[in-house]
């Protein structure tokens, strides 16, 4: 009884980390406000382009 109790708060324990895991690299470092001169955010491909001139 004592063995699998704390096996299973082993396993409740690690899975934030298991989440946290799944999340990693799927999110882009590029925001708004990161945009260089010349350039704007552009929400549609979640990235920044180039500054239309006129």
């Amino acid at each position: 009884m004592k063995t699998a109790t704390t096996l299973a708060a082993l396993a409740i324990a690690l899975l934030p980390g298991f989440a946290f895991a799944q999340c990693v690299g799927q999110h882009s470092e590029q925001t708004a406000a990161s945009c260089m001169a010349g350039t704007t955010w552009d929400a549609v491909k979640g990235t920044c382009v180039d500054t239309p001139s006129s």
